[in-house]
């Protein structure tokens, strides 16, 4: 069966590495002899009637065997998966992936190793009501120095460390509004970090991260990174924590936890690739190709 599949990315976001990602996919899917077409997401709107649930401009409603997914437009992933078309990863993924608070909760809830989190309460508007000091009792179950995670972010962005009662009541008073968390602070971990690529029961690249002069070691803010050899407990832990937010292929971050425990940092469902194989050598699209063929109807290897 000569498989056809679509590779979606948001056109309205600056920078080459969204466009960047999608052409890894669709060259991996090249090497497999699968034909794929790349959209960005404002190429592909949906269209929704009492009678009638499709696609705009999509006149001969000519769909795709499946979907990778490298956006977080959730409606429209959703959309496809209504039109029947297997999208990876799922939308409920995705939007549980880029809700962080969310992703906290979905783990919690299987026992995998998250550290301490406070969720705060929701505030819909900025308002005089509002008193930094609701969060007191969070710090004083979290200690200092803490951590302040936005719900959505990338790229080690909106993620805030703070050291005092009065820098937390600064920076929650400036979130008003923006769902967040509070974290405790893993300083065994402070600067490094691992990134482990997940792919269905698999992890099939890992590198090591580090930062100089900053708590967050994401490539992206300006750390460096080396290939890493991660421990069966590593593995386990990463691969657990992708099916706790149904993930057909994901970037895990762990961090080293005291007594060298391991301790889940965060979940990226569209993780690009492209710093991993920098530093590994291993492209992991050819990886994701390969497990759509295993897991998708109609595919080679079903």
């Amino acid at each position: 069966m000569n498989l056809k599949g679509w590779i979606i990315y948001n056109g309205y976001l600056p920078g080459a590495k969204f466009r960047d990602f999608a052409e890894w996919i669709h060259e991996a899917a090249q090497r497999q002899d699968v034909h794929t077409e790349i959209y960005k997401n404002n190429e592909l709107l949906s269209l929704l009637s009492t009678d009638e649930l499709g696609i705009v401009n999509n006149p001969n409603n000519l769909l795709p065997d499946f979907v990778v997914f490298t956006d977080k437009d959730i409606y429209l992933a959703r959309q496809l998966e209504l039109l029947g078309v297997r999208v990876y990863n799922s939308a409920r993924t995705i939007e549980t992936s880029d809700d962080k608070i969310a992703t906290y909760q979905a783990m919690a809830a299987q026992g995998l190793p998250v550290p301490r989190t406070v969720v705060a309460p929701k505030v819909f508007v900025r308002t005089d009501t509002f008193k930094p000091t609701d969060f007191d009792q969070a710090a004083d179950t979290l200690g200092f120095p803490m951590v302040i995670k936005e719900a959505f972010g990338s790229f080690g962005e909106q993620v805030y460390l703070v050291h005092s009662s009065d820098e937390l009541h600064t920076k929650v008073h400036a979130l008003q509004g923006r769902p967040f968390m509070l974290q405790e602070f893993v300083s065994s971990s402070s600067g490094r970090d691992i990134r482990l690529q997940v792919v269905g029961d698999n992890v099939v690249a890992a590198m090591a991260r580090f930062a100089a002069d900053d708590f967050r070691a994401n490539v992206t803010a300006g750390g460096t990174m080396e290939n890493y050899h991660p421990t069966t407990e590593e593995k386990s832990t990463a691969i657990a924590a992708a099916k706790a937010i149904g993930a057909d292929f994901a970037g895990v971050d762990l961090l080293f936890g005291p007594d060298d425990t391991t301790i889940i940092c965060e979940i990226n469902s569209n993780a690009h690739i492209r710093n991993l194989y920098d530093c590994t050598g291993i492209n992991a699209a050819d990886f994701i190709i390969s497990h759509i063929l295993k897991t998708l109807p109609g595919g080679e290897h079903s």
